[in-house]
């Protein structure tokens, strides 16, 4: 049987926006069905504040158990479900793998794909000139951040996480697209670092699949588009590569 493996970031999934969890059902019921491997590069959802916001049944979690749900069809009987955290979904954890049968894996993600070296990850991490962001990376990822935050009552968690992301739309308003995109250098030093074929990446939403030189070997650099009026995802097989758009 040929491996199909599918790969999708940066849904950015909220209340506030049901066609974009209109566009996810269509993609995991009718789509992502014909996969054997679905991994998500990060920022699926805007906002995650703790795994034990499932525990609250409400109109504010319904968002999050249709979500959850659809993906445990999809490993309960279509595919292998795999996750890597984004700069809005970092507090994904155990309860999350365990109600959607997915695992989190450990950015950055080596596997064999195809006969090639690959990474995965979500590719916030090779932004570095966007020194800013990098600092607020470093503190919300510092495994003392996170025991702390999640220890603050879940109203007070909702409203930081809104205070940050109003600060984080206000600064990109003010920071040209150069910066918050990648750093070549970085990418550079990280293909020779790690000596790979592949890197698939999301986060920058600047869908592309650059063709670089380095050190005389020829790397793809493939970058996920994010969701809006379409949804995408790449689809990988023995054959190649597809990127796909999709609406309904």
């Amino acid at each position: 049987m040929t491996q199909i493996t599918h790969i999708i970031s940066d849904l950015h999934l909220c209340q506030t926006k049901p066609s974009l969890f209109a566009l996810f059902e269509h993609y995991m019921q009718k789509i992502a069905i014909h996969s054997n491997r679905l991994f998500v590069l990060g920022d699926l959802f805007e906002v995650w504040i703790g795994d034990d916001c499932l525990k609250i049944e409400s109109s504010n979690t319904q968002l999050y158990r249709d979500v959850i749900s659809l993906f445990k069809n999809y490993s309960d009987f279509h595919g292998e479900l795999f996750f890597i955290h984004g700069n809005r979904d970092f507090l994904l954890a155990d309860e999350f793998e365990k109600q959607t049968g997915g695992k989190i894996l450990q950015e950055p993600y080596f596997f064999d794909l195809s006969g090639r070296k690959t990474i995965l990850m979500h590719g916030d991490s090779l932004c570095t000139d966007d020194t800013s962001y990098q600092d607020f990376r470093s503190m919300v990822r510092n495994s003392h951040w996170q025991k702390e935050f999640l220890s603050l009552p879940m109203e007070k968690r909702i409203e930081i996480a809104s205070g940050l992301r109003q600060q984080s739309k206000q600064a990109q308003t003010e920071k040209s697209m150069e910066i918050m995109d990648v750093n070549q250098k970085t990418v550079n030093d990280f293909i020779t670092e790690h000596d790979v074929d592949w890197l698939i990446h999301g986060h920058t939403h600047r869908q592309a699949i650059h063709e670089l030189t380095v050190n005389d070997k020829q790397v793809k650099r493939i970058v996920l588009s994010d969701w809006g009026k379409q949804g995408f995802y790449l689809s990988i097989d023995k054959k190649g590569i597809n990127d796909n758009y999709f609406g309904i």
